[in-house]
Formats: C-alpha cells, structure tokens, sequence
C-alpha cells in the first residue's frame, strides 16, 4: 500500500513545473528572455458569421431602403403660408411691440394664436378638409406607397394621425406667428389643401371674433331696448292725454285764456273809467226816480257792461280751478307736466343708452380680430419630400447600431461560456 501511494505522489506535477509547449521557431534562434512571435492570423467561422451579419443586417437593410425610397416611394410636394392674428387695437402695445425679446419673454401671443395652434391639430378641422378635399384620395398616392401614401379604407381617426404626418404647424409664441406646411402627391393637391386650411382658420376667428363682439354689444343693445320702450310708452301716453283732451299744449291754451282774462280786465278797467266819468259829469250818481232808478241812460248801459265784463272775468277764472269744468287748467297743466316730464327723462335715457351703444360698437370694430397672412400659399415646383438622403442615412445608422449590439452581444455570451 504505502508502494501505491508513493507512485501516485511521483506522478503529481510539481507546482514549479511549467507546462512543455511546442516550439513556435526552431531551437537556438532565440535569445534567452526574448518572446516567441505570435501565429498569423486566421480567418474563423465566427468571422465569417460576423461579416455575413454586416452584409445582410447593415448593408442589405440600406440597399433595400435605398430601393424604395428612389424607385417606389412617391415624391411629396409641399405648399406653405404663415400668418398671425391681428387686431386694430393691441392691449399689450407700445414697448411690448418695439421689443420682441421682452414680449416673448411676457408671453404676449394672443390667446387667439393659441386657439388656432389647437385647431390646426384638431379633428374638426380634418373632418372639415376633408368634406372639401376628400383627404383619402389626395393622399393615398399616385401608386402603392404603403410606407408613406394613405391607407384610403382607413377610418377618421387614422386620418387624423396622418394629417400629422402631412401638416405640419410652426407656432413662434413670442409675435404669434404660425407657419403651416401642408404635403401632398401633387402640387396641385398641396395648394388646395393649404388654401382651404387658410379659409379654414380665417372662417374660426371670424366666429370668435363675432362671438366677442355680440358678447360686448348684447349689454348695450339691451339697455338701447329697454329705452326705446321707456320711451315710446312716455310719448304714447302723451299722445293719448292730447286726444282724450283735445289739447296739443295746455301751457300755450293756457296762456291764450290769460290773454283773454287780461283783455277783458283792460275793457273792464276802461269800462270803469268810462262810468266815473259819466256820473261826474252828471252830478253826484246822476238823476234818479222816484224809486231810485238812474234816468241817464248812458250810466245804465256802461253799468250793465261792467256786469257782463266781471261775469266773463269770474267765468274764465272758475275754468282754473274748476274740477267739474271741462277746462280745468290746474288739473290739465299737473298732468300734462308730469307726462312731459316723463318723456323728456324717456328721452335722455335714450340718447344716453344710443350713444353708450354706438361707442360699443365702435369699440367693438376697433377690437375685431382677423387673420393676417403675410406669406400667402404658393404652387409648388419641385417635391420636397421624402428626404431620400436623410430617410437612407437614418436607416443605415440604425441598422449599424442594431447590428453593432447584435456583435457584441454574441461576442458577451461566447465569453461567459
């Protein structure tokens, strides 16, 4: 046993033993110290898989997308406008307006701006479109594209992801300019379409405008409204106080009834006169009978006169202050003044409601906005779109990134085994 255990120790290697290698070059040529040269270099099976992978992966993907964007992909062409909203009244005016920067910085787009930005992305405005245009067939391409061209069994909503696609918005927010850029097959079919976005947004701030200006003016227009009736109601009920009295102007019958009052008091007055002057020259009363009667028929007749002159007087009086007469003077002059009174306030209030309702509207003329396109959209005559050389360098890097961590991925697990 213990012959058994010492063989097996023999055969155990000693740590300090190296391992024998074959010789790379021939005995002797060697310096003692100096490394062996390493084996030229072969080409391996996991080369070969590593170039094949370039070749198809890398290359291959590049050639076929080259293929497809220069020889089946269709060419775009594009119609652009830009515009702002503009009003004649700006609230943010003076510095704001000389200094862009500062405006910018303030925020001092129009919230109007901001409502066409949504609108320009919004499916009201596609469904609109395309009741004009019919989007499907526009974009659906002159052949089968069905990387860039329209799907035309596609639904509203794969529409509206398109039009995403094909119309593009710029929004500067700083003096509210929008630019828009719309693609199409034909150039004919990208002017139409960016008309008719155009009519499009200019009809939306006419609707708002108008919205703002009737929201503005509805206060007006109500107070106006309600001064006319105050003011009709005044005058109509004048007019009936004239008819049932059958008086136009108390104050001008009035005064013709005091002229009458002070012509007879003038005739009365002179009548008196007349009748001292008698009875002074026919003595003390004039003769008389024997039952006290005058006998001077001149003294009678200017007596009687007077009579009739203070009972004329006293008659036209009454008529001032006579509740049962039908010229009652006091009762007709109360009332007419107050139904005066009532239509010359009626009348006031209206001018005052009439002209608060023209600065309104003025105002309201002065604040209406409207669309301003400063670049207006043209025909275009060459396609834009597709970017072949951007689309082509994309597709390449991205295969060469794909193919990048496919290698060193593989090479990763080859180590770990």
């Amino acid at each position: 046993m213990s012959h058994s255990l010492m063989r097996r120790a023999s055969t155990v290697p000693k740590p300090d033993a190296r391992p024998e290698f074959p010789a790379l070059v021939p005995p002797g040529s060697l310096v003692e110290g100096q490394l062996a040269p390493a084996r030229p270099a072969r080409a391996r099976r996991r080369h070969l898989l590593v170039l094949l992978s370039f070749l198809c992966l890398v290359l291959g993907q590049t050639g076929i997308a080259g293929w497809y964007l220069y020889q089946r992909a269709a060419d775009q062409y594009a119609a652009s406008f830009a515009f702002t909203i503009h009003s004649e009244t700006e609230s943010t005016g003076g510095l704001l307006q000389a200094m862009p920067g500062l405006s910018a910085l303030t925020g001092s787009a129009s919230p109007d701006s901001d409502i066409l930005f949504q609108y320009l992305r919004s499916p009201d405005l596609v469904a609109q479109v395309n009741a004009a245009l019919d989007l499907r067939s526009v974009w659906s391409g002159p052949i089968r594209d069905p990387i860039f061209a329209f799907d035309p069994e596609g639904s509203i909503e794969d529409l509206t992801r398109y039009w995403a696609r094909m119309v593009h918005v710029d929004y500067d927010a700083g003096p509210g300019i929008l630019t828009v850029e719309a693609r199409a097959f034909d150039a004919g079919d990208a002017l139409a379409l960016a008309q008719q976005i155009e009519a499009a947004c200019a009809a939306l701030i006419n609707r708002l405008s108008a919205i703002a200006r009737e929201d503005r003016l509805s206060h007006a227009r109500r107070e106006l409204s309600r001064a006319e009736e105050r003011l009709g109601t005044a005058r109509q009920a004048l007019t009936g106080y004239r008819a049932t009295h059958r008086i136009v102007d108390p104050l001008a019958d009035l005064e013709g009834e005091m002229g009458v009052i002070q012509r007879l008091q003038q005739s009365l007055a002179e009548e008196l006169v007349t009748l001292d002057m008698l009875q002074a020259t026919t003595g003390q009363g004039g003769k008389t009978t024997r039952k006290g009667e005058i006998t001077d028929a001149r003294i009678t007749q200017s007596q009687r006169r007077i009579e009739v002159i203070r009972d004329r007087i006293a008659s036209e009086r009454r008529k001032f202050g006579d509740a049962a007469g039908d010229r009652n003077y006091a009762r007709l002059m109360g009332e007419f003044e107050r139904l005066k009174v009532d239509v010359d306030v009626a009348q006031e209030a209206y001018v005052l409601s009439l002209a608060s309702y023209e600065t309104a509207r003025a105002e309201s003329d002065r604040q209406m906005r409207y669309l301003a396109t400063f670049s207006q959209p043209t025909r275009p005559e060459r396609a834009l779109y597709p970017d072949r050389i951007m689309w082509l360098l994309a597709v390449a890097a991205g295969a060469l990134l794909l193919w990048s961590v496919m290698v060193l991925g593989a090479y990763s697990l080859r180590d770990r085994a």
